[in-house]
């Protein structure tokens, strides 16, 4: 009974001496820490933030999203909405004749039908952060590269509802400050 105290007693002194070693040596070793506000971080690469509209190269206030709803179809958290309008467009008339209608009695052609063209329009992009997982599935699966994600390290709220985002309305408000210009943005 005593020899079995006295085996309890030092392995639990040596499970306190490693302990105290690996205490030692991180001890002495620099911090990586940041202490966020009186130290800045320099390097943010691999950093994954909320996600983020992409502009189109040559129009920096429309976004290349192109409402297809993959993104908010496979993101398993389920904090993608897309506001959509379907927009319908008068086409160029058809140039092809339909043989299978008659010309009019008094030898004029009947006029080709038009042919109309239904476009998706992106109005509003909603992102509810407070449930995101940062999976990335959204970036991955959008076909249009669309979606990336933003580098905004210092992001911050003294609520849930300021994690709500419109992110078509923050693309259009980024772009007007970067060029100068304002936008109405819509929420």
């Amino acid at each position: 009974m005593m020899v079995k105290k006295i085996a309890q007693t030092l392995t639990g002194l040596w499970s306190l001496v490693v302990g105290l070693r690996v205490t030692g040596k991180n001890f002495f070793q620099p911090q990586i820490t940041v202490h966020y506000p009186r130290e800045k971080v320099e390097s943010i690469e691999g950093y994954r933030g909320h996600i983020e509209l992409v502009p189109k190269d040559n129009d920096p206030f429309t976004a290349r999203c192109m409402a297809c709803g993959s993104c908010a179809r496979v993101c398993p958290s389920g904090c993608i909405t897309l506001h959509i309008k379907k927009v319908t467009e008068p086409a160029v008339s058809a140039k092809k004749e339909d043989n299978s209608q008659k010309p009019e009695q008094n030898n004029q052609k009947a006029a080709p039908a038009k042919k109309t063209k239904t476009k998706r329009v992106l109005e509003a992009f909603e992102l509810n952060y407070n449930y995101c997982s940062l999976c990335g599935l959204c970036v991955q699966s959008c076909p249009a590269g669309g979606l990336r994600f933003s580098d905004n390290v210092y992001l911050a709220g003294f609520s849930r509802k300021e994690f709500e985002f419109d992110l078509l309305a923050r693309m259009r408000v980024g772009a007007s400050a970067a060029s100068g210009r304002i936008v109405n943005s819509q929420k």
